[in-house]
């Protein structure tokens, strides 16, 4: 139906079309040049003959017309076929808007019944059997900054802490977890929504008493700047330089403000000094009058109380000192008589304006005076007024908007037009003897006094004075000052008898303030805590949080209780939330708390948040989050490398796109397998750095010849060795579930060797299972059958079995065999080890043409001079 319209359409479209050529041919002038003319006279005609001079000049050129009409003279041709050309325009016209409407009526059908519906589908069965695996260039800002507060994404460990922090008061929360999956990140975003926050880290080195010096100076400091005062400095010049440069930066500050200053007000001073005369002179008296009536009055009212004859008078005057002397501590009179001044002021203010302003409506000699300005000038007037009010707003404004490649300020634009506005009246409109009467009125003057005072009055309200600073800020100073600085006072006491022989004595006493210890230090920082949270918490209904993070920095377990138990003197503020970020076997002491025995974690910690591993969707919304073009499949790769753990999540999303600028392809199976080669090739170069540390026997540094040999073919990988690669991996992945395929003999490897090999076959047997998987083809069907055999076939094992790496390759393997077994792969070594195949067959590999010998030079005749 929508089709067939749009096709009716644009046949009378063209229909009409070809009637307009048609009658446009038939002309002998341009029709469009005929009809411009008389439209052209229609418009021009009342403005030069007037109403019925046109009238009648129509009905004369109606009457020619007719005449030419019954003669069918050329002209009378050439002007209907250019009225006819016209009216087919007009026609055109409205049937090309109709077309058009009838158009995007078709092309919405199209796409919402078409496009939207058969292009996808097509698209995805050209791309082939895994659409999702093509890998699409974009955006990878994200990528690029880890720790952008701008892409943290919401996760379960965020939430489970909101709910934690909703559900209690105060307290003291640990936060564990691996090394890279968020703690910091969760910390960082907890004290940023918080309404005062500290984030502290933790030393390295054991030193509770400098951590706890640290966290008093950020605390005092962070409250400082939330008050918005500056902190103070402790400036290293010496006094008298400290006065030189605040004396120069008083006299450059003075010096700018008079330049300024000074000429504004000698030119004002003189412009307003006659009017101001002439008020003074007509109100003075009668102000002076009216000021000796009431002093005359008051001391009358003073005189009656002095002498006892008006008692409820002196009763009302006793009590008005006994509450103006308790209101001393509570200045709400002084805020009371602010806020009245601050709301009466700018309505003083307006009032003296708009009645300045106003009393030109009400002066008859003006009015005389402005009906004799022409309406040019009166039109330029305004068009200047309109000008500099557009001016003021967009200066008010003072938004760009862009303009192709530029950006347009619209208040520079306009404020070169108000300069060019104002030159105009004053070298164009003032010497005008119209304008320059409304200028010289007499009472100008004075309306211009009321207008400025009218001004300096509305400004009065935004008036405040200096606040001092708040009791609590002035406490944070002082302890900064105590902390950061030594205190020395000397007094000197010079006495003597200046005679002949001079006899005197000289005593001098030196007085300096002792550091804090840290009983003291802690004391002091509980109560500035505090009172600050109960500021913030009480009165203002916000939360305090202090955290403290990388405490798992200090190594051992034990050395991380020891700080606990040590910095506990700390804990536990009113009102105040403390979050803690230690290591996972810190949090695992919480858990079992009383089994068999008590530690610092039970009197310390009050609850535990563990930040578990990203699951698989997380994983997904945080690279999307990062990078919109990054699809499914590399998703899942990064999430299963990573093992859930953000830090190196972000790491591998940002590899993948080093992998595909590096590869320059976008199919899936070349950058994961480039990608897992390379990771497999770092980290086995890692295990041969440690077990070249250990002291191996002739016999067993075999490990270190196979640990070489697979790392040469993995730094290099080339097609032709592809099947020699695939043998050397699997053999040394599979080596340790059969004992023939060993390099090295288990009997003979020392404990940790042994720990240390295991390791890395099953990393490499790890490795294996994922080049199968995301290095072959139809990804996603073989994902939909490996979802078939169970819990074991879904992609979120992948990453649990990279999480099973950390904890022992022992248990590991099984789950590596699990997934193998789901994803239908293969359980043993598969290829048989050839070291001659394929490489005698490329010229890479081919000694001979590798370094090509130098070709023969002809021989030369040590006689030819020409050579």
């Amino acid at each position: 139906m929508v089709h067939d319209d749009f096709t009716r359409a644009q046949e009378a479209l063209e229909e009409v079309r070809e009637r307009h050529k048609e009658a446009a041919s038939e002309a002998d002038w341009p029709w469009w040049l005929v009809c411009l003319l008389l439209v052209l006279g229609s418009a021009l005609a009342p403005v030069l003959i007037g109403p019925l001079d046109m009238v009648l000049a129509w009905l004369g050129a109606g009457m020619m017309v007719f005449a030419l009409s019954l003669l069918r003279t050329g002209v009378w041709l050439t002007l209907r076929h250019s009225l006819l050309a016209a009216v087919w325009g007009i026609v055109w016209a409205g049937h090309r808007l109709q077309a058009g409407i009838r158009a995007m009526e078709w092309g919405a059908t199209v796409q919402e019944e078409g496009t939207d519906i058969v292009v996808p589908s097509l698209i995805r069965h050209m791309l082939g059997e895994d659409p999702d695996s093509l890998f699409i260039p974009g955006s990878y800002e994200g990528l690029k900054a880890p720790r952008d507060p701008d892409y943290v994404v919401k996760t379960r460990a965020s939430e489970r802490l909101q709910r934690k922090l909703t559900h209690i008061q105060d307290g003291t929360i640990a936060v564990c977890g691996p090394r890279g999956a968020g703690k910091t990140t969760l910390l960082q975003r907890c004290v940023g929504r918080a309404g005062f926050g500290v984030i502290a880290q933790a030393p390295a080195t054991y030193a509770p008493h400098d951590f706890v010096l640290s966290l008093s100076i950020r605390l005092c400091e962070t409250y400082i700047r939330e008050n918005g005062y500056e902190v103070p400095g402790f400036a290293r010049l010496s006094p008298l330089r400290r006065l030189l440069r605040q004396v120069k930066a008083g006299a450059i500050r003075l010096g700018r403000w008079g330049a300024f200053a000074l000429p504004a007000t000698l030119l004002i001073g003189l412009g307003l000094s006659a009017p101001v005369r002439s008020l003074y002179s007509r109100y003075a008296t009668s102000l002076a009058d009216t000021g000796r009536d009431q002093a005359q009055m008051a001391e009358e009212h003073i005189r009656d109380l002095w002498q006892g004859h008006a008692v409820a008078a002196s009763v009302l005057v006793t009590i008005t000192g006994i509450i103006w002397w308790k209101s001393r501590h509570q200045p709400r009179l002084l805020g009371l008589a602010a806020r009245v001044f601050t709301k009466l002021c700018p309505l003083a203010g307006a009032l003296l304006v708009i009645g300045s302003v106003g009393s030109v409506l009400f002066d008859d000699q003006l009015h005389e005076l402005g009906g004799n300005v022409s309406g040019r000038t009166a039109l330029a007037v305004l068009v200047l007024f309109v000008l500099w009010v557009t001016w003021w707003a967009l200066r008010e404004i003072g938004e760009e908007f862009p303009l192709g490649q530029w950006h347009v300020n619209p208040a520079k634009i306009s404020s070169f037009s108000a300069v060019a506005g104002g030159l105009y009246f004053v070298l164009n409109l003032v010497p005008n003897p119209q304008i320059y009467a409304l200028l010289a009125d007499e009472d100008n003057p004075l309306r211009l006094v009321g207008v400025v005072g009218g001004a300096l009055v509305w400004k009065a309200s935004f008036l405040r004075p200096r606040q001092t600073r708040p009791d609590l800020v002035e406490r944070c100073r002082d302890h900064l000052y105590r902390l950061q600085t030594i205190q020395m006072s000397t007094n000197a006491l010079n006495t003597g008898a200046a005679q002949v022989l001079t006899l005197g004595s000289s005593h001098t006493t030196s007085i300096s303030t002792v550091p804090p210890n840290f009983p003291e230090l802690v004391d002091t920082f509980r109560a500035l805590l505090t009172d600050i949270a109960w500021r913030y918490v009480l009165l203002h209904g916000k939360t305090v949080v202090i955290a403290i993070d990388e405490v798992d920095r200090l190594g051992s377990d034990t050395q991380a209780l020891a700080f606990l138990s040590e910095i506990k003197a700390i804990l536990g503020v009113p009102y105040v939330y403390y979050l803690i970020s230690v290591a996972e076997d810190v949090g695992a002491t919480f858990v079992r708390r009383g089994l068999p025995h008590r530690d610092a974690t039970d009197s310390s910690l009050d609850d535990i948040l563990h930040v578990p591993p990203t699951t698989l969707q997380e994983a997904y919304d945080i690279l999307a989050k990062r990078a919109e073009t990054l699809t499914q499949p590399y998703a899942v790769l990064a999430h299963a490398l990573s093992g859930g753990i953000l830090r190196d999540l972000l790491r591998y999303g940002l590899q993948i796109r080093e992998i595909q600028d590096k590869t320059d392809s976008l199919e899936m199976t070349d950058i994961s397998r480039h990608l897992l080669l390379e990771e497999l090739s770092e980290t086995l170069a890692g295990f041969r750095t440690l077990l070249s540390k250990l002291p191996l026997s002739r016999a067993d540094c075999g490990i270190l010849t196979v640990l070489r040999t697979l790392g040469s073919h993995l730094e290099a990988p080339c097609p032709c060795t592809d099947n020699n690669l695939r043998t050397l991996v699997e053999h040394f992945a599979f080596y340790a579930t059969d004992s023939h395929l060993s390099p090295a003999s288990h009997e003979s490897l020392p404990g940790n060797a042994r720990l240390l090999i295991d390791e890395a076959s099953a990393y490499t047997y790890f490795s294996l299972t994922l080049l199968d998987i995301f290095g072959t083809r139809g990804l996603v069907r073989r994902t939909e059958q490996a979802a078939q055999h169970g819990p074991d076939g879904a992609l979120h094992r992948l990453a649990e079995a990279r999480q099973e790496l950390g904890v022992s390759p022992y248990s590991a393997r099984p789950l590596i065999d699990s997934i193998r077994k789901a994803w239908s792969l293969p359980q043993n070594p598969t290829t048989i080890h050839d070291p001659e195949a394929g490489e005698l067959s490329c010229p890479a590999h081919r000694l001979p043409f590798l370094f090509p010998p130098p070709s023969p030079e002809p021989e030369q005749n040590p006689w030819d001079l020409s050579t």
